[in-house]
């Protein structure tokens, strides 16, 4: 037995998987609302999504402008965290902003 490969001593044999899928990615969308301040979109883009607040203020002026921003795209687990963060924010504050994912 060589000191080389511990496995082989152990019994114990090693089998790479080459097809590793990807998680499934999901988009985080701002929805425009007549009563939800630009500012405090932006404010909930930099601390939320962690955007400069130049990338904030072209994301606030989609969602105002087109209705909808996309804020990124994450995993499920990270853009469902996300999409909760902006809800809580939001009802702290007394805005009726919606923020959804949507498979990517």
């Amino acid at each position: 037995m060589s000191a080389d490969n511990p496995e082989t001593e152990l019994g114990i044999s090693i089998k790479t998987r080459e097809n590793i899928a990807e998680p499934p990615m999901f988009k985080v969308l701002l929805h425009n609302d007549d009563y939800t301040t630009m500012d405090f979109v932006i404010e909930i883009l930099m601390a939320v999504f962690k955007k400069t607040p130049e990338e904030a203020t072209q994301i606030m002026l989609n969602v105002h402008r087109k209705g909808l921003g996309l804020c990124g795209v994450y995993t499920h687990e990270v853009a469902e965290t996300k999409v909760d963060a902006v809800h809580s924010l939001a009802q702290e504050n007394g805005f009726p902003l919606k923020c959804s994912m949507e498979k990517e």
